[in-house]
């Protein structure tokens, strides 16, 4: 890690260390991700947008130097063996998930930075009460939706760790790779990597409801199996937390059932429409000042209204109850994307138009925008 290969200028080397501790110095809320590929420099996102390093572009030596040093002798082997491996480190005092491939110019690294510590569930930037609610459920699915690097796995780290400081429960996770790690103060915790503990989220799913837990985080439900097995264990009496890469709450509904096949989509409709407890979709949005990203979300919450309309497949129909649905008390707690955007550009945290950019459905927003800025107060500074 401290092997200064990479030829940055005339006369100035880096090592990878060198290249992680901008991470630490900007913050991750800032700068999220580093990629390295052969034939450019290395590449930053900040604020969601990429920036180049100002040096000479990576050859395939430095590379090759680097994931030498990242990977041990059992990540090594998926690699060469499957172009690809995934993977978390600690650097100084950051975590930090991996992904080491090849492309058609060589090979490549894609970096993400996690803070060292799980933040507060207060600090995620819940726009009413809800996360209080999903600590206190006993059971049922909690999706946690959005693209990849819109803060997932952190939003449900809080949820968990929140839990685990006030409950003496059981909990077990299933990742791929482990991205937080979480202590057991209140609950007992034990955390499974894929590949590493356990060999596929389905086998992790089978041996966990043997295991007497009370939530289970279940990394990703990436296909058929895991999904069946996560709305299973969801069913059968436990707290389960799970992401989808989707936009939206209809989006994830429609998402799941589409993982089966047409005749068995009413029977995975009903148990969907039972199991589930809340779709949290979220993105990333970048502040106004320019001092990082806040997020936005969509929440449903899945009242008698909701399930129904999941039963009978009138998915359609989501987006009118997340627009009714919105008081700030546990029997609703809903609100759309758009209205979430049009909130943080009323508090002054969002641009209006970096938020029209963001809005689903532009229109919507733009009518959420109206209505809230004509009822309530007027944003700070204007």
């Amino acid at each position: 890690m401290d092997a200064k290969v990479y030829k940055h200028s005339q006369g100035r080397s880096l090592s990878l260390q060198d290249l992680l501790d901008y991470f630490r110095r900007q913050g991750s809320m800032r700068v999220s991700d580093l990629h390295l590929k052969v034939g450019c420099p290395p590449v930053y996102r900040v604020d969601g947008d990429l920036q180049k390093l100002k040096g000479a572009p990576l050859d395939r030596p430095a590379l090759d130097a680097f994931i030498a040093a990242l990977l041990n002798e059992a990540e090594a082997g998926p690699y060469r063996q499957h172009g690809s491996v995934d993977l978390s480190i600690m650097a100084e005092t950051m975590q930090f998930r991996v992904n080491c491939f090849r492309d058609s110019e060589g090979p490549a690294i894609a970096i993400r930075a996690l803070e060292a510590t799980v933040p507060a569930v207060e600090q995620i930037g819940f726009p009413n009460q809800v996360w209080r609610d999903i600590i206190r459920r006993q059971q049922g699915l909690v999706l946690v939706t959005g693209i990849t690097g819109a803060g997932k796995s952190t939003t449900i780290a809080s949820l968990i760790d929140r839990i685990a400081q006030t409950d003496a429960c059981r909990i077990i996770t299933l990742e791929d790779p482990i991205e937080y790690r979480l202590h057991s103060r209140q609950a007992i915790i034990s955390q499974r990597e894929i590949g590493r503990d356990v060999p596929s989220f389905e086998r992790g799913l089978r041996d966990c409801l043997r295991e007497d837990p009370d939530v289970i985080f279940v990394g990703e439900m990436r296909d058929r199996e895991s999904t069946a097995w996560t709305l299973t264990a969801a069913e059968t009496g436990h707290l389960v937390f799970s992401t989808l890469h989707t936009r939206d709450a209809r989006g994830s509904v429609t998402r799941v059932l589409d993982m089966f096949p047409t005749d068995r989509q009413d029977e995975v409709s009903s148990q969907l429409s039972l199991g589930l407890a809340y779709v949290v979709c979220q993105k990333l949005v970048p502040r106004k000042d320019g001092q990082g990203r806040v997020v936005a979300m969509e929440i449903l919450s899945n009242v008698y209204a909701a399930s129904n309309l999941i039963r009978m497949r009138k998915l359609e129909q989501i987006y009118t109850l997340l627009q009714t649905r919105t008081k700030d008390i546990p029997e609703e707690r809903m609100i759309t994307m758009e209205r979430s955007l049009a909130m943080l550009v009323r508090d002054g945290k969002v641009d209006a138009r970096e938020a029209e950019r963001y809005a689903d459905d532009v229109q919507a927003y733009l009518d959420e925008l109206q209505h809230i800025t004509s009822q309530g107060e007027p944003a700070p500074g204007q």
